[in-house]
């Protein structure tokens, strides 16, 4: 499929889904025209489907390993009733303004939990068991994040990973300074292998696995 039939069958998409929230559109904006890398939250159609994942499972708890601006944040806490929790951890501290102007805007806060600084460290703090987890952080260590949460998501729990395709780069052969490609294909490779799961990539965006704990 050509490139302009790529974008003509994505704009389809997201002229017959439900809208973009007001909120998520200014959030959006603001990310635009005041952050270095804005490509990198969620957005319109992915963001519907967290929530519509939500909508699906029902979880109580939720685990966020990457916050950035807080868009898919808010498009879990849609999804889920009034008494869940959504726990959600961005390493990088000048960020948080950021996500806090826009989650106290939200009449969905209460529901959110921010953590700053490190996964690794954070992760092992939190006494919960998660029935979904969202991962969208640092592609290095996506292998540890998932051996870290693996024992924390319930069975028949639900695993998102994002990134997963990597712009295509998973089907290279990456330099050795190449860390998040190198990160990414380990990651596959492993859960490829896993018999503890079932799984599924769907080629959305820049590839999005669900992983689903038996």
């Amino acid at each position: 499929m050509s490139l302009d039939k790529d974008l003509n069958i994505e704009n389809y998409i997201l002229s017959h889904i439900d809208e973009e929230p007001e909120l998520l559109r200014q959030l959006n904006r603001d990310a635009h025209v005041n952050l270095l890398k804005p490509r990198m939250l969620s957005g319109h159609m992915q963001g519907r489907m967290l929530k519509m994942f939500c909508r699906m499972l029902q979880p109580k708890y939720i685990l966020e390993i990457g916050t950035y601006t807080a868009y898919a944040t808010l498009c879990l806490a849609e999804g889920v009733a009034e008494d869940a929790e959504i726990h959600t951890i961005e390493v990088n501290d000048e960020l948080e303004d950021f996500i806090m102007k826009h989650l106290y805007k939200s009449k969905l806060k209460d529901r959110i939990h921010l953590y700053i600084g490190d996964a690794m460290q954070i992760i092992p703090s939190i006494d919960r068991t998660f029935d979904l987890v969202f991962i969208d952080a640092n592609k290095r260590h996506y292998v540890e994040y998932y051996d870290l949460i693996f024992d924390k998501v319930r069975p028949g729990g639900l695993i998102v990973v994002d990134n997963t395709l990597w712009d295509g780069h998973v089907l290279e052969t990456p330099k050795p300074s190449d860390k998040q490609t190198i990160g990414i294909q380990k990651f596959n490779d492993m859960i490829a292998k896993d018999d503890r799961v079932e799984k599924v990539i769907l080629p959305v965006r820049d590839g999005l696995t669900l992983i689903w704990k038996k």
